[in-house]
């Protein structure tokens, strides 16, 4: 039996309820295959593996809060803090319904490799509670960040533990976390990132994660041989990252006729509208259906997704498992030959295996999406210098990291027999810079 496959078996012996986790370890662990092959008798003298797929740390607590009617509410909040080998933890906060220990640690996992491809000094880990800011008053969720807060500060500090913001978590939960962190420990230091430009934040954090995804592409379209303008994108979602990946993919000269939310997706075969777009998403807060309303031309399709639209290039920016396998099949024949997530795996395994099979270009997220882990990085070297970058010193810095994060995973492709397979090239890109320091740093 392969090392792999032993690490595994033990693994869902431990955590066989941890269905998440365990499918996501499979994955990489699997992927991982060609560099682990290569340094065998090392990793396994050293338990590199075994290591390598459980957290340090684990912290769980209640978070009790009270609603404007004065009852009084109790959800549970998770910190995990999965590998602090290459800097302090990094990774984002989650406040959802669906929020477990299952989940965490899957993005916890997938963290550490997104993290190390920046090639910046940090660690991966991820967090957050069981708790639904939708439907609460601004002095609900004030109150509950701040009982969050108090628990989580014990654990959290600029050189240790960096937070971000995260599904359900944004600038105004940042803000209130911040405060209450603060007020606790007298110290002003950047323990957060996704802050207020005016008291800590970075230039360029919201545009981070969708500047990012297209300046991948236009890495991967590159060396193809082709180039980014002049194609038709079909991009999911309407939140920051779609938004930004449209505004700067726009800018190049493609041409994006599709996004979406939770109630179906708009097409646009003129292409989409940022003004419209940025008033109904950031001023109204609206659906994404106003779309068709305002703009003549276009049409709204209820409880659907975008992958039916022809298109050259296919960006799932809005969330997990949005794209099947059946979808990816239509996308395929429909003449789509590129692929960037810029959500957190929204291609489910049929889907990627189908990408893969076709030898279509395909970025899974931990790469295409890293843009918004790296300025936070970028964030938190601001705050410890205590300067204010300029937005074209960010832009520029990000559109650098994101083109050595395809040289690095196209790189160790092809360096393992898997030439253009980005999905291996990625994890082992990822994987070398942490297995390496954990090595140096011995049994810890």
């Amino acid at each position: 039996m392969s090392y792999v496959s032993e690490v595994y078996q033990a693994l869902e012996k431990k955590h066989p309820h941890e269905a998440e986790f365990l499918e996501a370890a499979k994955r990489i662990l699997e992927s991982l295959s060609p560099i682990v092959e290569a340094n065998e008798d090392l990793y396994r003298k050293n338990a590199l593996l075994e290591r390598f797929v459980e957290p340090e740390r684990i912290v769980s607590f209640r978070v009790p809060w009270t609603d404007d009617q004065g009852k009084n509410h109790v959800n549970i909040g998770y910190r995990v803090q999965f590998n602090s080998a290459i800097g302090p933890y990094k990774g984002g906060l989650r406040f959802h319904p669906t929020v477990n220990q299952a989940i965490l640690k899957f993005l916890g996992m997938e963290q550490i490799l997104k993290n190390s491809l920046t090639g910046l000094p940090i660690g991966g880990g991820k967090g957050g509670a069981d708790f639904d800011p939708k439907g609460k008053s601004e002095a609900e969720v004030m109150r509950f960040c701040q009982s969050f807060m108090t628990e989580l500060y014990k654990y959290i500090g600029a050189n240790e533990d960096v937070p971000a913001g995260d599904i359900g978590v944004g600038g105004r939960e940042v803000a209130f976390m911040y405060g209450q962190y603060k007020r606790i420990t007298n110290l002003y230091e950047g323990v957060l990132t996704g802050k207020g430009r005016s008291f800590g934040g970075s230039l360029a954090r919201p545009e981070a994660t969708g500047y990012g995804l297209i300046y991948i592409v236009d890495e991967m379209l590159k060396a193809a041989g082709k180039e980014l303008k002049g194609q038709v994108l079909a991009v999911s979602g309407s939140g920051n990252v779609a938004q930004y990946a449209i505004q700067k993919a726009e800018s190049l000269g493609a041409k994006v006729v599709t996004c979406s939310d939770s109630s179906g997706y708009v097409y646009d075969p003129e292409g989409i509208k940022l003004d419209v777009l940025f008033d109904i998403k950031q001023v109204k807060r609206g659906r994404i259906s106003e779309y068709a309303e305002r703009v003549p031309g276009a049409s709204f399709h209820a409880g659907e997704r975008p992958w039916a639209v022809k298109c050259d290039v296919a960006l799932p920016c809005a969330t997990q498992n949005e794209l099947n396998g059946e979808e990816a099949k239509t996308l395929i024949e429909n003449g789509c030959f590129c692929v960037a997530e810029g959500a957190n795996m929204p291609s489910d395994e049929h889907a990627v295996d189908i990408f893969l099979e076709k030898k279509i270009l395909y970025m899974p997220g931990k790469a295409a999406n890293a843009g918004g882990v790296a300025v936070s990085a970028l964030e938190m070297s601001q705050n410890s210098q205590r300067l204010s970058w300029s937005f074209e010193e960010v832009d520029e810095k990000l559109k650098g990291i994101m083109q050595n994060i395809y040289k690095n995973v196209s790189g160790a492709a092809k360096k393992y027999g898997y030439e253009g397979n980005f999905v291996v090239g990625a994890n082992v890109a990822g994987f070398e810079k942490v297995a390496e320091a954990m090595l140096s740093q011995g049994m810890v």
